[in-house]
């Protein structure tokens, strides 16, 4: 166990090193890993898919409410949801994180055992570390199609049946439960279980059906995506990329909100709130950071099933069918005034 008084400015660049390699696995498909000027992996497909995202403290984490362990897994599946969301298979990944000095060395090995949890068959195969201010991670993965076309947004055609697979509005209920005083972040720990564990835990460490994303390109879908800034908003960007309209099925999504409604009257009493239907409505539609898969298959694959995990949950229509210009995103075929999702650049 790592000494907890024991700080970043405590160790060299190496000597903190030396205390995360060993907690990275090295995949098959590495011929070199972590320690040289740069890692070399292979490519069977001749192709590589590459994603990068980056967290940064007080915008996309707390660490009051997230551990070491916490970040390291949220930073790895947002980044291996968008490769599955290709229909790739996730291979390896670079990590560069940057921390304060009085940062504890605890906190970084937990990090590393977090990335290594979440990454499955993904090898962290080098990175860089730099002081700063804050922590900031930042994660690049790199994906294997196996032979197959990249499943992309803009292949989405009229007739199409659009189905989800992974959970809708958790993640933005666990983060509502946390901001209101709800809930605490022991409620996310490994081993509770309350009703409100499944939203906190969704919120610290989100699960992606990385599977699916394969599966589905195998079955023929397409477009696809990673649902991380809300179902309105990222349906919103597979329309506009097909240049279709996304119809969704209001009575489907109503199952999810009515699941949803206990964890937003916990958090209507706790902010004096009447309305904690509407909340519950509010995460499933336009909550972020679940990191489901969004896709859309030829109807008679649907017909046949769809893949493993995935549900149906609406249809594709052609742009301006109900009678507005579109493309658009529809409930149950009317314009959809809903709050659209997360912007990084707006309140």
């Amino acid at each position: 166990m790592t000494d907890p008084t024991l700080r970043v400015r405590d160790l060299d660049e190496t000597e903190l090193l030396a205390r995360i390699f060993p907690l990275l696995p090295i995949g098959e498909g590495v011929d070199v890993g972590p320690g040289d000027d740069a890692a070399v992996v292979r490519a069977d497909d001749g192709r590589f898919v590459v994603t990068t995202d980056v967290l940064v403290e007080g915008r996309h984490f707390r660490r009051a409410w997230s551990s070491g362990y916490d970040v390291g897994y949220r930073a790895a599946v947002q980044n291996l949801a968008d490769v599955a969301a290709m229909g790739a298979r996730p291979t390896s990944m670079v990590v560069s994180l940057v921390m304060p000095a009085d940062l504890p060395v605890a906190w970084v090995t937990d990090f590393a055992r977090g990335l290594a949890d979440a990454s499955g068959p993904a090898t962290v195969v080098g990175g860089d570390l730099s002081g700063g201010d804050a922590v900031v991670v930042s994660v690049t993965v790199h994906g294997d199609l196996d032979g197959r076309a990249p499943v992309l947004r803009s292949g989405a055609r009229p007739g199409d049946v659009v189905a989800h697979a992974g959970t809708l509005g958790a993640s933005a209920a666990g983060f509502d439960l946390l901001s209101s005083g709800a809930g605490s972040p022991a409620d996310g720990a490994p081993g509770v279980s309350n009703p409100r564990s499944p939203y906190v835990t969704a919120f610290l460490r989100p699960e992606t059906p990385l599977a699916a994303g394969p599966a589905a390109a195998r079955a023929g879908a397409t477009a696809m995506l990673d649902v991380s800034d809300g179902l309105l908003r990222d349906a919103g960007r597979l329309a506009r990329a097909s240049g279709v309209d996304v119809d969704l099925a209001e009575g489907v999504l109503m199952r999810d909100v009515t699941a949803l409604v206990p964890a937003a009257v916990d958090v209507a009493v706790a902010t004096d709130d009447a309305d904690g239907a509407h909340r519950a409505r509010t995460w499933v539609l336009s909550g972020g950071e679940d990191h489901g898969l969004l896709a859309t298959f030829p109807p008679e694959v649907a017909e046949k099933g769809l893949p493993a995990g995935f549900r149906p949950i609406g249809d594709v229509r052609d742009a301006g069918e109900a009678g507005e210009a579109g493309p658009r995103v529809l409930l149950d075929g009317e314009p959809s005034h809903e709050a659209t999702g997360w912007d990084h650049f707006r309140p």
